[in-house]
């Protein structure tokens, strides 16, 4: 082995097994759809649960908003039902009491509280379904819900408790508290003055005074929690696309896969291709002329008025093929014609087994009544 070869062994061994990212190399290629379908299978999608709490909380305070008077007066309800039947509830004998006494009691008080809260479940939910499908699309899997032991391997989960992506949620966490605290702290400060003017007002006037100063700060809140919510779907989108990214050998490997070997079906077609010309030639003794190039081009054509409506190519072929076409017409005496502009127009414009074009009707009916002719 001289120095050359050595050389060239070495290099190749680095470019393979010392890559950036290991064997393969780097990875550089956009993911394919099959990937991208098997993460989506698998639950991995690129989505932001600070966008999803973001609009959740904005329709919290909205419709807590739109329906203050009606939780109001469904908590004025339930202090009522409460207070008018606590001392009924209360004067039952102990041998009375049990849970049907029990369950008549409590049954209207949570029945008046589901009521209640109904609104901010529903609404909730639909805001959460919505959000995410904007984000996802829709698809139902069960993959990320089925254990998987590596979860309750200690040392993978220490690793996962200090890795990158845990520092980054932890900063972010921080991020949104402060931001939460200083817009809380900006809108309160502006309502400080009557704030302390509470001991002052009536009872119902300071509750609506502190929903509203609840809600509108909520509302702020919320709204600055959506810009943060839409800075981590970007961030999150291009961090999907950067781990879904593939090394060159992925991609080859997995079009080989899905599509077979391009070397085993590079024989596949070759062989096809043989087996046409194995049939093409055993078609050329059918024929009624062979029109040449002269040594170009062959193609071998038949006339048969009662199947078909024109002359049909029964074999074509350039160069090699072609000088076997010629030779099998020679053994089994069929005529052969020179005619090069026709050979080539021929070859060019029909395939194996198909009718000659309207254009070139004269042209071979003049060869084939010179044929005819020769034979009587």
């Amino acid at each position: 082995m001289n120095l050359e070869q050595k050389e060239r062994l070495i290099l190749e061994y680095d470019l393979q097994w010392f890559a950036k990212d290991g064997p393969g190399g780097e990875k550089t290629e956009p993911a394919t759809a099959k990937k991208l379908r098997e993460a989506r299978e698998d639950g991995k999608v690129a989505k932001s649960k600070e966008l999803t709490s973001a609009f959740d909380l904005i329709v919290l305070f909205l419709v807590l908003k739109i329906f203050i008077p009606h939780v109001g007066n469904g908590f004025l309800e339930v202090f009522y039902y409460v207070y008018r039947m606590l001392p009924d509830f209360l004067s039952i004998n102990v041998k009375d009491f049990n849970s049907r006494a029990v369950q008549s009691f409590l049954v209207p008080v949570f029945v008046k509280m589901f009521v209640i809260v109904a609104p901010f479940f529903l609404f909730g939910f639909a805001m959460t379904l919505i959000v995410n499908i904007l984000q996802v699309g829709w698809k139902v899997t069960t993959k990320p819900m089925k254990p998987k032991l590596d979860r309750f391997n200690p040392i993978s989960g220490f690793s996962r408790l200090f890795s990158k992506d845990s520092v980054f949620e932890l900063f972010k966490s921080i991020l949104k508290i402060a931001v939460i605290i200083y817009v809380a702290w900006l809108s309160i400060r502006d309502q400080a003055d009557d704030i302390f003017l509470l001991y002052d007002m009536p009872v119902n006037q300071a509750l609506a005074f502190c929903g509203d100063i609840i809600i509108n700060t909520g509302l702020k809140i919320s709204l600055v929690y959506l810009l943060v919510g839409i800075a981590d779907y970007i961030y999150q989108k291009y961090r999907f696309k950067e781990e879904m990214k593939m090394t060159k050998q992925e991609v080859k490997d997995e079009y080989k896969n899905t599509e077979g070997n391009p070397e085993i079906k590079g024989r596949q077609r070759q062989r096809m291709r043989e087996a046409s010309r194995r049939r093409m030639m055993q078609d050329v003794p059918k024929a009624d002329v062979v029109i040449t190039n002269p040594t170009h081009l062959a193609v071998a054509i038949k006339y048969d008025p009662d199947t078909n409506r024109a002359p049909v190519v029964l074999a074509k072929g350039e160069d090699y093929l072609a000088l076997k076409i010629r030779e099998a017409a020679k053994e089994h005496q069929i005529e052969i014609v020179e005619n090069k502009p026709l050979a080539r127009m021929l070859y060019t414009n029909v395939e194996i087994g198909g009718e000659i074009p309207p254009e070139l009707y004269q042209a071979v009916a003049e060869i084939l009544a010179m044929v005819y002719n020769t034979r009587q």
